[in-house]
């Protein structure tokens, strides 16, 4: 069952992330135009961060996706949004209801923060909002946000301690 010391953490942690990926929507929402496919060089027509740092290009840039990560199901967003809520309700009643693990609170508690940041602007823009944009040596990586880190690093922790509770009960 939820323990109460790591309740708070998850809440603390939770709120957090996605008050700061609201914030950082809104200020990109506000202040940055759309990125349109006249911008092909450096910043993009957004904000440069740093420009070849061992290779490494970063700006903020202001991206409407209407999928999934990469755009995807683009053409099904009604579904997809049905799809995300019920797998918000799904996280939220196994952390609640059946979760034994407590290092497992935390990082379900950066994927709720990330998911419900991520349709709540479905409500707010129709569209999920996306600004940090890398290139890695010639490569453009899809463009993301913070919701979409806090989901990825809550899946990755997941991974990470999933392996290291198997492999400490085999040894």
């Amino acid at each position: 069952m939820f323990n109460s010391n790591t309740l708070l953490k998850s809440l603390i942690v939770g709120l957090s992330i996605f008050l700061f990926d609201l914030l950082t929507k809104f200020l990109v929402q506000k202040y940055i135009p759309v990125m349109s496919m006249g911008f092909l060089s450096y910043p993009y027509g957004g904000v440069g961060i740093f420009k070849d740092f061992f290779g490494i290009e970063f700006s903020i840039i202001h991206v409407r996706n209407w999928g999934a990560a990469w755009g995807i199901l683009r053409d099904f967003q009604i579904y997809l949004l049905a799809v995300r809520i019920l797998l918000i309700f799904g996280v939220l009643i196994y952390l609640i209801r059946f979760n034994q693990q407590r290092s497992w609170e935390i990082p379900l508690g950066l994927i709720l923060a990330g998911a419900l940041g991520n349709v709540l602007d479905y409500f707010l823009y129709g569209h999920v909002v996306d600004m940090f944009h890398f290139v890695f040596w010639g490569y453009e990586y899809p463009v993301f946000n913070v919701a979409d880190s806090a989901i990825c690093i809550g899946i990755f922790w997941l991974i990470l301690l999933s392996w290291f509770e198997k492999k400490a009960t085999v040894t």
